[in-house]
């Protein structure tokens, strides 16, 4: 039987999280609730009002935000052998009743990470507030550009699967800890070429208060893609492979700058003169300009057909039987 493991990171969700841990199925191994300095403490009601023996309390000393949570149980769950982690909210957002169906790609052998995405059916936008679908949309094309996975969408969604084969090679004390984690983990896990897929699910809002600043977290959200597109080309395209696309994309920005810088400081130069500039001039500035975007889209088609397909855990060594942790006192 495979080892399967939840994660629940544990922020203001004193009244809620002992339900979600009630919803949980029998196909989970070990369930790990990381009290992130909840201010609530999350952590000592779980240990003092839980009975279900899989539950472990993980505590932080300090709020290191979703992801700081999210790492503190991975790492136990790599200790203690699990084969499949699961994050799960401890709002009650999440439907723990999906659990097998997320799994379901891991466990064939199909995927390395799933997640949600709660834009498949139309029907269940109707319930998503309109802030939501609107900024989701848009940050979701940016975390595709950023990220390299042109064929899932909604990549902040929390509720996510990650095999261990893939877990073990991403370096955990790296990653985002606060609200960018999701985008950053994807990002991780096209660096090691692991295999995303996306599983529909419908969204559940029941008012809860969202700790989320919109103006603080967006300049961080943009500064973040910005930085791991950068990344992402410059290993894959420049330091671990070097290929026609990498030609594409050196030679496509080289032409587009200098059509643009040549096009611009010729015509205001004429501008100044007053000369209209010749139709020669016109296509020693246009030309390189053309050819630099139809070059770069020769680039983009080739990144987005260059998406992981082969799981890296089909070369993973399954172990025999998963080591028995010890639990520690709540």
């Amino acid at each position: 039987m495979v080892a399967i493991a939840v994660v629940i990171p544990c922020y203001r969700v004193r009244n809620t999280v002992l339900g979600v841990i009630a919803r949980i199925g029998a196909d989970v191994s070990r369930i790990y609730c990381v009290d992130d300095a909840c201010p609530e403490q999350s952590g000592a009601h779980i240990a003092d009002h839980c009975t279900d023996p899989r539950v472990i309390v993980l505590r932080n000393p300090e709020n290191r935000g979703v992801g700081g949570a999210m790492t503190e149980g991975y790492r136990q769950a790599l200790v203690d052998g699990m084969e499949i982690v699961v994050k799960i909210d401890g709002d009650g957002q999440m439907a723990p009743e999906l659990l097998p169906v997320l799994v379901r790609p891991l466990l064939a052998g199909e995927a390395d990470y799933a997640k949600g995405n709660r834009f498949h059916s139309p029907r269940d936008l109707k319930t998503m507030p309109i802030i939501r679908l609107l900024g989701n949309a848009c940050l979701s094309f940016f975390t595709k550009v950023s990220c390299g996975y042109w064929n899932i969408f909604d990549p902040t969604n929390g509720y996510t699967a990650i095999h261990r084969a893939a877990l073990a090679q991403i370096p955990l004390d790296r990653v985002a800890p606060r609200y960018f984690f999701e985008s950053d983990m994807l990002f991780n896990l096209n660096i090691i070429r692991a295999v995303v897929t996306d599983i529909p699910m419908a969204a559940h809002y029941n008012g809860e208060v969202s700790s989320l600043r919109i103006r603080r977290v967006v300049p961080q959200f943009i500064a973040g893609n910005l930085r791991n597109l950068a990344r992402r080309i410059f290993y894959n395209y420049f330091l671990r492979d070097f290929n026609v696309a990498s030609v594409e994309l050196a030679a496509g920005l080289l032409l587009l700058i200098v059509g643009t810088a040549f096009g611009a400081t010729t015509w205001i130069a004429n501008a100044r003169a007053g000369i209209v500039s010749s139709a020669g001039t016109v296509m020693l500035a246009g030309l390189p300009v053309i050819v630099g975007f139809q070059m770069l889209l020769a680039f983009l088609n080739f990144d987005v057909q260059s998406v992981p397909r082969t799981p890296i855990q089909r070369a993973w060594p399954r172990p025999a039987q998963p080591a028995q942790p010890s639990l520690p006192a709540g």
